[in-house]
């Protein structure tokens, strides 16, 4: 089970909600760093949880959980970092280097938002049925559906880079998502034959189809990088381990020049002019310790860095 941020562990608590997946990690797959917004419910859906909150819980432990993005706390958990980043900073609390610090926080370089447009819930709970908060439930075998709209967005030109409609259902695949017992929080009665909440399978559903959506894009997402130092041969780059860089991968290395629109600002294209190439020997977290198979004294700190094609 992936280990998520506290307010996500937080949020399913207190919501019963459990999700499970297991962690793929694929060496050399270029990260984006990416955050999941709360989810609009337009549905008018109410229940045992949030809807918006709990998709967003589930979606950022998916994304975590996929391998594939950085995947940075929901905004409630970024406001709450950055409280104890002042509060460390005002001086009421004992410093120290490991004291919280501002300035540090990575940003997101992709956002995900959207909006759930359709719930049809009924619940599997059995032959005795269950009462929540005085609401009879009855028992019987039913299922949900849940319909989706998401976005993908660029955080540096606020555009969206894709957006698709996902219909998750109860029961289309394996689960890990689901309440039961005390968990419920005030839900009483004959649990003998409840197993999960079909409107968490739903979403559950809904979420990996988005997820497989979102792994997609970012086939056309340029991904590049910066040289931050270029010394004795030694070529450091800000991409590591956390970004899915490799040790043997190969980059080129060039000056880039934007065209702007000139009553905008906004960048309208952008080429990169090749000087050299580059490959990783030394990968830590954050950098790769490079060094040149071509134009090695053309490199310069500050020039860009893209994944040689």
């Amino acid at each position: 089970m992936t280990k998520i941020a506290i307010g996500v562990v937080a949020i399913l608590a207190a919501t019963g909600i459990a999700f499970s997946a297991e962690k793929s990690e694929t060496k050399g797959n270029l990260r984006y760093s990416i955050t999941v917004t709360k989810f609009e419910n337009r549905a008018g859906w109410s229940g045992q949880w949030d809807l918006g909150h709990a998709w967003g819980a589930v979606m950022t432990d998916a994304l975590q959980a996929s391998g594939k993005f950085i995947v940075l706390g929901e905004k409630d958990m970024r406001s709450e970092a950055m409280a104890e980043q002042d509060l460390a900073a005002s001086g009421r609390m004992a410093g120290g280097a490991k004291a919280p610090k501002k300035g540090q926080m990575t940003p997101a370089q992709l956002l995900v938002k959207g909006e759930i447009t359709h719930v049809q819930s009924t619940t599997t709970g059995g032959s005795g049925g269950l009462n929540f908060k005085g609401i009879r439930i009855g028992g019987g075998k039913d299922t949900a559906e849940m319909n989706a709209t998401v976005y993908l967005v660029d955080s540096t030109t606020g555009q969206v880079k894709g957006s698709t409609k996902v219909v998750g259902k109860a029961g289309r695949r394996k689960v890990g998502v689901g309440y039961s017992g005390s968990a419920l929080g005030g839900l009483t009665g004959d649990l003998s034959g409840f197993k999960n909440d079909n409107v968490g399978k739903a979403a559950e559903d809904a979420v990996a189809q988005a997820v497989d959506f979102l792994v997609k894009q970012l086939e056309d997402i340029p991904w590049e990088g910066s040289v931050v130092s270029a010394k004795d041969g030694k070529i450091i780059i800000n991409r590591g381990e956390r970004e899915g860089v490799a040790e043997g991968q190969a980059f080129t290395v060039g000056k880039m020049e934007e065209i702007r629109d000139p009553d905008t600002g906004e960048v309208l294209d952008s080429t990169v002019e090749e000087v050299g190439v580059i490959v990783a020997k030394t990968v830590k977290e954050k950098i790769a310790i490079c060094e040149a198979s071509k134009g090695g004294d053309a490199i310069e700190k500050g020039m860009s860095v893209q994944p040689k094609k």
